[in-house]
């Protein structure tokens, strides 16, 4: 099972819950050293909470291209799979071809993660509805 965002009936796929949370973990343990959603407060507190307001947006859109550009200065080894369990490994097809932090977060069918977070929370800005993470039976090649 596959998760992304919705806003209104649009639905951008992010990948596995495992992938989605590992991309929150990465961010906790990587860059808020001061703890959950201390730098990223939108992303890492509202976002992760399931359900972003449009009037938000803005904010998530610049807290995610500030995550991206950090993502960048550090290796791909630097990625946490499960923040709760800092000894959980991550699966070796996701930090393939990488070469940063920031690179491990493509998608299944290519286009990375924050790409598809931004157009979604672009849209709920734009048209005034909430982004959601929601579940879907889009197939993934993942276990969830």
């Amino acid at each position: 099972m596959a998760v992304g965002l919705k806003v209104r009936s649009n639905l951008w796929v992010v990948g596995t819950s495992d992938f989605l949370f590992a991309f929150f973990s990465t961010i906790r343990v990587r860059l808020e050293t001061e703890g959950w959603g201390s730098r990223f407060p939108t992303v890492m507190n509202e976002l992760y909470a399931g359900e972003l307001v449009p009037e938000r947006a803005p904010a998530a859109l610049a807290e995610l291209d500030q995550i991206r550009a950090e993502l960048r200065r550090l290796p791909p080894s630097a990625l946490v799979w499960d923040a709760e369990d800092l000894s959980e490994p991550a699966p070796r097809e996701v930090l393939d071809g990488a070469g940063d932090l920031a690179g491990c977060f493509v998608r299944e069918g290519g286009g990375d993660v924050f790409d598809a977070m931004g157009e979604a929370l672009a849209y709920s800005a734009r048209c005034g509805h909430p982004a959601r993470v929601q579940r879907t039976l889009v197939p993934t090649d993942g276990a969830d």
